[in-house]
């Protein structure tokens, strides 16, 4: 059967709350009660069908067309299901999104997977700052899950990071897995300043090392572990480039000794080209 489809009419005046628009809450309702769904908006009182075109299908798959990055909470909560996006989007992506599908087309703002529960979530473009990271106030980010970033990332990916998998096949930028209490990053290229900083527990593996290595982590030497050949199988068939990286000569660094001290950055002896 045919997706839902969603077919931006033009860019919003205004940023939209698009949370309503996952498929469990859209299951059994037809085109003219999704239509008149509606949208938080910071002014204006908006319906679904004032903005988009419907065309209406399975709601177990929802496909958004012509998308921007004034679109807000895609995959909002979203429990099972499919959503596939064409287009840049705005901040907080797949938030609290506890199973399912989610695949953007684009590039994502701030705050994706923030407070992510399960499911995967992947993005063809680059994300920006706090992938992973709690919102202002919340003590944990990410918990569980897994993440793909094909492009770049911004600062802090995983930052407060309780458990899942985020992968970023291309640079970061500063602060890599910042305060992580558990969980893997993994990025296949640079990352900027201090990865690990106060990291807790946790893996951090860099496929360039970075700028300067934190100096409250304690040079370990080269290993070749158990643990990275399983993680390389569990990665290989979403990110061969991150399975390639798990599989080569990773240096390991201990710490952060300046919190618990029980987490782990490994670094690349050589860089993937």
């Amino acid at each position: 059967m045919r997706p839902l489809t969603l077919t931006l009419r033009g860019e919003p005046d205004q940023r939209l709350d698009l949370s309503p628009l996952v498929p469990h809450r859209l299951a059994g309702q037809g085109a003219a009660e999704i239509e008149r769904t509606e949208l938080q908006t910071t002014r204006a009182r908006v319906r679904v069908g004032d903005v988009f075109r419907v065309g209406f299908g399975d709601a177990q798959t929802i496909r958004i067309e012509d998308a921007c990055d004034r679109l807000d909470l895609i995959g909002h909560a979203m429990a099972a299901g499919e959503i596939l996006v064409e287009g840049n989007v705005g901040n907080q992506l797949g938030r609290l999104m506890s199973g399912g599908r989610l695949t953007v087309a684009g590039s994502v703002g701030l705050s994706a997977a923030s407070g992510m529960r399960g499911g995967q979530i992947e993005i063809t473009g680059s994300a920006g700052d706090w992938l992973g990271g709690p919102l202002a106030g919340e003590m944990a980010g990410m918990r569980s899950g897994l993440v793909i970033v094909r492009g770049n990332a911004g600062d802090r990916v995983g930052d407060r990071m309780r458990r899942g998998t985020i992968v970023v096949e291309g640079s970061a930028g500063n602060h890599v897995g910042s305060r992580m209490i558990a969980g893997t990053v993994i990025v296949c290229r640079a990352a900027g300043l201090l990865p690990g900083y106060l990291l807790r527990r946790g893996t951090i593996v860099l496929g360039r090392g970075c700028v300067e290595m934190p100096p409250t982590f304690l040079d370990c030497g080269v290993h070749d572990l158990v643990a990275s050949s399983l993680m390389a199988a569990f990665v290989r068939k979403d990110s061969p480039r991150a399975a390639a990286l798990l599989r080569g000569r990773l240096r390991r660094f201990a710490g952060d000794m300046a919190a618990l001290g029980k987490g782990e950055i490994f670094c690349a002896e050589r860089s993937l080209r």
